[in-house]
């Protein structure tokens, strides 16, 4: 798992250095973080959307699982659950910054496919390559929100250990096809996580989660 501890690594020192940054920074300038990460998520979730969508060959796919994926999460609640979570170690503003982290660092080709590389073949271009972006984004979003970003590094770890662990038996399934329609949800959840950072509307990002398994129940449903 050398490729994952290296990109957790830089998410952890990119956190603190982002960290030590803030304390520097005029409550005016922290403002201007905010609007600046609020509209680099905008920007990375429209990339992610319009690179994408030509190359769906399942047009209504994303509606369908944003519908069903927010439905699922509104009824288990998990803005709120994370919300109180991190709650306990930060204000409002961190659950925000976090959410978004979590899904920048985790939502992507780099980071799903990257374990698998480097557990089935030895190759950790991609998760080096991820971890270079990461170090870059930790620094900002930990001078915006603080040391509680740091978290996101935790997220990340689980999430591409599974990954590697279960490499040989998820492989199959990661077609490119199945790729195309998660980045397509991702992209709209990255998009909906600039909204809420800018204050122009507090989608519930946390809700909408679940979202990003229904192309994998899609896939396997239609593959049996």
């Amino acid at each position: 798992m050398f490729g994952t501890i290296v990109n957790v690594s830089t998410i952890i020192i990119g956190t603190i250095i982002g960290t030590v940054l803030k304390k520097g920074i005029k409550e005016e300038y922290q403002t201007a973080l905010f609007n600046a990460m609020g509209f680099a998520a905008v920007a990375l979730g429209a990339n992610a959307i319009v690179t994408n969508m030509p190359n769906s060959i399942f047009p209504v796919l994303f509606i369908i699982s944003l519908a069903v994926g927010s439905l699922i999460g509104t009824i288990l609640d998990l803005e709120g659950h994370f919300n109180r979570l991190v709650g306990r170690f930060g204000n409002s503003e961190l659950s925000k910054g976090l959410s978004t982290a979590i899904l920048l660092f985790c939502v992507g080709t780099l980071s799903i496919l990257g374990p698998i590389e480097s557990a089935l073949h030895d190759n950790h271009t991609y998760l080096l390559t991820n971890a270079t972006l990461d170090l870059v984004t930790s620094m900002a979003l930990a001078a915006t929100y603080g040391i509680g970003i740091m978290f996101s590094a935790v997220v990340l770890f689980l999430w591409q250990g599974g990954i590697y662990v279960s490499a040989q038996y998820i492989e199959p399934f990661l077609t490119a096809e199945l790729m195309t329609e998660v980045s397509i949800v991702g992209g709209i959840l990255i998009f909906a996580s600039g909204l809420s950072i800018l204050g122009i509307k507090d989608s519930k990002t946390v809700n909408m989660l679940p979202a990003l398994f229904i192309p994998v129940v899609w896939f396997i449903i239609q593959g049996l």
